[in-house]
């Protein structure tokens, strides 16, 4: 997709997954589509009216080189479903955000992720949960995914971090300001530490009614699973909850006292037996299959290039020598050559029936 076509579009912010579709039926591209982009055209695409005019206004307002000057400025990279670089776990979703901004490092969504939600209005319970599990799975190997919101998505970061790990905050606002403000050094944080913030909306987009929805598909989207550490009823939580049980992912939802208002939309979730129960983070490690090291991660000076590529695939998630083959694009000789060197040095081991992990 030509850059200035895609950022264009991406400035209009009307493009879904189903749109686009829509759109490369009738038009072949999304270059032609732009060119045939009117009133009509809006409204058969299911644009209300004032979306119509507001469409038709940034259009003409749009300048890609200034656009340009604002990303670079801001240090924000840009991408499209289309690229290569496209998370794979968000392309298999079928409401897909089309384009993506981002700053920090986009590989570590290579990795086995897990999303972490909950309330805002954080209890001491829920305080404690977060303090108790989001360390564990970080060391486990996994990286942490939530919203920057306040309350619990801000404590899943800092835990992270704190543990040397490294987090995706998803914002459902254009990366230009970072709301909440309070959070915005936050953010600049997760990035330094080699962590990740991820939009799918321009610059200007402001936070509103339907941006977080927007968000919470993403988080969800970009996961193996989502734990919901507190959620009372209403809470935006339990949308991605639902999302996540809607693509297929796993939910794992931490019970808190009967009485407590605040763990309300935790029990309901439960009741409906839509989610697995879990006390702890080993509950929810053994319930995806990842192997945690007992003893620190083995620091590994690769020997080859083919130890280097292997290292960059493989995770805490067992993998056959087919999956190593098919992610890292290398032989199966040099692969089995090179796992055995590796395995002498502890820097990866079998985890059974024929999968590997790194040590």
């Amino acid at each position: 997709m030509d850059r200035t076509t895609a950022l264009t579009w991406s400035w209009l912010n009307i493009l879904n997954a189903k749109r686009l579709e829509a759109l490369l039926r009738v038009y072949g591209d999304l270059a032609k589509a732009l060119q045939h982009l009117d009133e009509p055209l809006l409204k058969e695409l299911g644009c209300r009216d004032e979306t119509v005019y507001a469409t038709l206004n940034r259009l003409e307002e749009f300048n890609p080189e200034t656009y340009e000057k604002e990303l670079k400025k801001r240090d924000l990279s840009f991408l499209t479903i289309e690229d290569d670089a496209y998370p794979a776990h968000l392309k298999e979703i079928p409401d897909a955000p089309v384009f993506l901004y981002w700053r920090g490092d986009l590989s570590i969504l290579g990795q086995p992720t897990i999303a972490l939600v909950g309330t805002r209005e954080m209890s001491d319970y829920g305080k404690r949960v977060t303090e108790s599990i989001v360390p564990v799975l970080v060391r486990a190997g996994l990286v942490t995914v939530s919203g920057l919101a306040l309350g619990i998505d801000a404590l899943v970061a800092r835990e992270t971090m704190n543990v040397g790990g490294r987090t995706v905050a998803v914002l459902g606002h254009g990366l230009g300001k970072i709301y909440p403000v309070e959070n915005a050094r936050l953010a600049e944080e997760i990035v330094a530490d080699g962590g990740l913030i991820l939009s799918e909306f321009p610059l200007d987009a402001l936070p509103g009614k339907y941006t977080f929805p927007a968000r919470n598909r993403i988080i969800a989207g970009l996961s193996l699973g989502t734990v919901v550490l507190e959620a009372p009823e209403g809470s935006g939580a339990l949308i991605t909850a639902d999302l996540a049980l809607d693509y297929g992912r796993e939910v794992f939802v931490v019970p808190g006292p009967i009485f407590d208002p605040h763990y309300a939309g935790c029990h309901k979730i439960l009741s409906k037996g839509h989610a697995k129960l879990v006390s702890s983070a080993a509950d929810i490690l053994a319930e995806l299959g990842v192997i945690a090291s007992e003893t620190p991660s083995v620091s590994y000076d690769p020997k080859s290039a083919a130890e280097a590529a292997l290292l960059k695939v493989l995770t805490t998630m067992p993998q056959t020598a087919d999956d190593l083959m098919e992610r890292s694009g290398l032989p199966a000789a040099q692969i089995a050559s090179a796992l055995t060197m590796m395995e002498l040095q502890g820097a990866v081991k079998q985890a059974g029936g024929g999968k590997w992990v790194r040590g």
